[in-house]
């Protein structure tokens, strides 16, 4: 688990290919490495990896086949800055929202816009996550906790203060970029939980305003 506040800005210093999948290695900018051991999570731009090897500087990991195709990671070049948080522990404060590591898709910028010293973003989700993206909800964008401004559709809006743009590689944003999106975890295991004894059920169909109205949900 994470908390989508970001520790450092990192570099890909390499990508290997390996029989299908591929093992990145990543110069770990001021994330401090202490502690760390093989085995421990390390979120890079939002995606969950396991450290497989340590240098003084940086680390590397296993990149899954799934995960080169449902995430950004896949495209990066070498030199590309991504976000690093390390896994959240008992002692971390928790200044985000709780975070998987998991990624749910992958959106577009729409629009870069400044806004006095802040930054205004319109991000395009895959439609399937509209439902879980909702007005002052939290939303993880390449693994910084973000929270929602304003929701059209699939498509949602975020501000962003001067010391997320400087800490974060959201410097580097441009229209037509894509970034990773992990949706709020609560909206997901309470969709789950409306199915009632319908989860049980492969064939059962998703959640409707049908379905919600008809179990006091909607008025």
């Amino acid at each position: 688990m994470f908390t989508g506040i970001i520790q450092s800005v990192g570099q890909i210093q390499r990508l290997e290919p390996r029989g299908g999948d591929a093992r990145l290695s990543i110069g770990a900018g001021k994330l401090p490495l202490d502690g760390v051991a093989l085995g421990d999570s390390i979120a890079v731009n939002g995606v969950c990896l396991t450290v497989v090897a340590l240098t003084a500087q940086g680390f590397s990991a296993d990149v899954s086949r799934e995960t080169l195709s449902l995430t950004t990671l896949g495209g990066l070049g070498i030199g590309a800055r991504v976000n690093l948080e390390k896994a959240l522990t008992l002692s971390t404060p928790l200044g985000g929202h709780l975070v998987s590591g998991h990624i749910d898709g992958v959106g577009t910028l729409l629009e870069r816009v400044e806004d006095a010293r802040s930054w205004r973003l319109r991000i395009q989700a895959p439609d399937a996550l509209a439902r879980y993206i909702a007005h002052k909800g939290s939303i993880c964008v390449d693994g910084i906790s973000l929270t929602v401004n304003q929701v059209d559709g699939a498509a949602f809006d975020l501000n962003i203060v001067p010391h997320t743009v400087q800490e974060t590689i959201i410097g580097d944003y441009r229209p037509g970029g894509h970034v990773n999106l992990e949706v709020d975890l609560i909206a997901r295991y309470l969709e789950r939980l409306l199915l009632g004894d319908r989860a049980a059920n492969p064939a059962a169909s998703p959640l409707t305003r049908d379905f919600l109205a008809e179990h006091g949900f909607l008025k």
